[in-house]
């Protein structure tokens, strides 16, 4: 679908939840290794885009220098990864998916850096993030010690399932994690993909981030 239509589509979704909702769209870029199609989303009006592999995400901020787009690291992050992503200044790395990881981070940057909470709301094995059970004590404790950690929110990635109440569940719980975050300085509950977004936009996601469906538009 267009930029336009995905807009729409999130419209709908975000008037079913609340009219104050605000919604932002991270338009995921792994789909790709061409970057003609990124600056097609970028005149229509797309500014945030989101990459899971360090490697190509550095080919494309050095592709793309000449546009202001604020990049997003959504993938899992290898900790000797963590220099090279640094080096990139991405605006918001996603998946911080363990107190060690925000530790390894916090190291190495020169400068607060800001990100989220990936919470395993489904858990399940196959993906990463904080059992559900120690996210809001995790989510302080890396408050607390790590100064180069700047927290803005969680996310997550909902229940890999044909069952719409068990993928509603996963984004239910993980907003009530955000919630008991908000009076901590929590402002982005990041969650929804191709495939599920506007379940999460109704769960209370006020951010989602869109590949597939998206980037066919444009290839």
């Amino acid at each position: 679908m267009t930029l336009d239509e995905l807009i729409q589509k999130v419209e709908t979704a975000r008037l079913k939840r609340s009219e104050h909702l605000i919604v932002q769209i991270v338009a995921v870029t792994k789909y790709t290794e061409d970057i003609e199609p990124l600056k097609r989303l970028y005149n229509d009006g797309q500014r945030a885009f989101g990459e899971n592999r360090v490697q190509v995400m550095e080919e494309k901020v050095n592709a793309l220098k000449d546009y202001p787009i604020e990049w997003h690291f959504i993938g899992n992050l290898q900790k000797n990864k963590i220099n090279k992503l640094l080096s990139l200044n991405p605006f918001l790395i996603q998946s911080i998916n363990s107190y060690e990881l925000a530790e390894a981070i916090n190291k190495r940057a020169k400068k607060p850096v800001r990100c989220l909470l990936e919470i395993n709301s489904a858990k399940e094995e196959t993906k990463h993030g904080i059992q559900p059970e120690i996210a809001v004590e995790t989510y302080l404790k890396i408050k607390e010690n790590l100064k180069n950690i700047n927290l803005q929110g969680v996310m997550t990635i909902g229940a890999h399932s044909d069952d719409e109440e068990e993928i509603r569940e996963s984004f239910r719980l993980t907003y009530e994690i955000f919630d008991k975050l908000k009076s901590y300085g929590a402002k982005i509950c990041s969650m929804g993909m191709s495939s599920d977004f506007e379940i999460a936009i109704e769960e209370g996601s006020n951010m989602i981030r869109v590949g597939s469906a998206l980037l066919s538009s444009y290839l």
